[in-house]
């Protein structure tokens, strides 16, 4: 049983990777509502009851749910050109995706918990005008034009403006037009009417970081969404000399697959390569990658060390 469950394993590691060679991620997500774009592990993607690692590329469907693991950062492109940003320990739900007639995008972006950053942009050329709202703990924004910061954890529910305009409702309050760049509506635990308050430009930069990826995280992703798009014979080229984390190499097929169920329930994709053994036979090197550069690999290490402390981790060089 483990045998055939380690060499389906090892079969898909290694078509996974040939995939990521030559397909472009936004490539299937093109007339997709909502597609990855980038991921700063751990992530997850909840799906029809089942769960999976988030990676770079996955095109997102209607009532797709997307959590953050410590440290994380995801950043999702929605169809009419808005991009959504996920900071670390943040759920969110994806609800009414899609285009409806005549030509209107629509969104029901949902996070109970977290800090989310959402940007509209220019709308598709498909579609003439969207229909979003952005609900935050119980605070929702309907979304029309405009730059806007959420959060919601233990004291309280906000919403903060930074550029543009939305319309605030509350359940059972009056609906609130909100214009005014640094205004940052409070709605404490209790269910009392959201408070006003107006922040510095230097707390809503401080906010907006919350959900920034970090910027070696968006070169790797950049990178890596450039090398996919071209042919197959210059993606390969392009990916030698890149640095993958190996969180371990083990002799026995039940340490191996024992050791990938941990990293993959701790968001972490790692796969399975067989290496050739000294004395014949094969050891089994569970690795993480590839990443763009050998200080990336280290902070990945770092934190995978957090989340696998009896993983023995090193670098190691594709």
């Amino acid at each position: 049983m483990n045998r055939s469950r380690l060499h389906a394993l090892v079969a898909c590691g290694l078509l996974a990777g040939a995939l990521t060679s030559i397909a472009a991620p936004s490539g299937s997500g093109q007339s997709a509502d909502a597609v990855v774009a980038g991921v700063l592990m751990p992530a997850w993607l909840e799906r029809q009851g089942s769960r999976q690692e988030l990676t770079a590329g996955i095109a997102l469907q209607n009532r797709d749910r997307l959590l953050t693991g410590t440290n994380a950062r995801v950043e999702v492109r929605l169809r009419d050109g808005s991009v959504l940003r996920l900071a670390a320990d943040t759920h969110c739900e994806l609800n009414a995706l899609g285009v409806r007639e005549p030509e209107v995008f629509t969104a029901a972006i949902d996070v109970p918990q977290g800090a989310v950053r959402f940007t509209t942009g220019h709308l598709a050329h498909s579609l003439r005008q969207r229909a979003v709202n952005l609900r935050v703990g119980t605070l929702t924004a309907s979304v029309r034009g405009t730059d806007l910061w959420g959060t919601a954890d233990g004291a309280g529910d906000r919403i903060c403006l930074l550029e543009g305009r939305i319309t605030l409702l509350q359940p059972d309050r009056d609906a609130r037009q909100v214009s005014e760049a640094g205004s940052c509506y409070l709605a404490a635990k209790d269910g009392s009417p959201a408070v006003l308050q107006t922040v510095t430009a230097a707390q809503l930069a401080w906010s907006a970081a919350q959900t920034a990826m970090p910027p070696a995280a968006a070169a790797a992703n950049q990178a890596e969404t450039a090398t996919a798009s071209r042919p197959a014979r210059m993606a390969r080229t392009a990916r030698r000399g890149s640095w993958s984390v190996e969180v371990a190499a083990v002799d026995g097929e039940a340490e191996a697959l024992s050791i990938h169920d941990r990293a993959r329930a701790a968001g972490y994709g790692v796969r399975i390569r067989p290496l050739p053994a000294a004395g014949g036979g094969y050891r089994y090197a569970l690795r993480l990658g590839p990443l763009s550069s050998e200080e990336e690999a280290a902070a990945l290490a770092a934190e995978i060390g957090n989340a696998l402390p009896a993983a023995p981790l090193s670098l190691v060089r594709n």
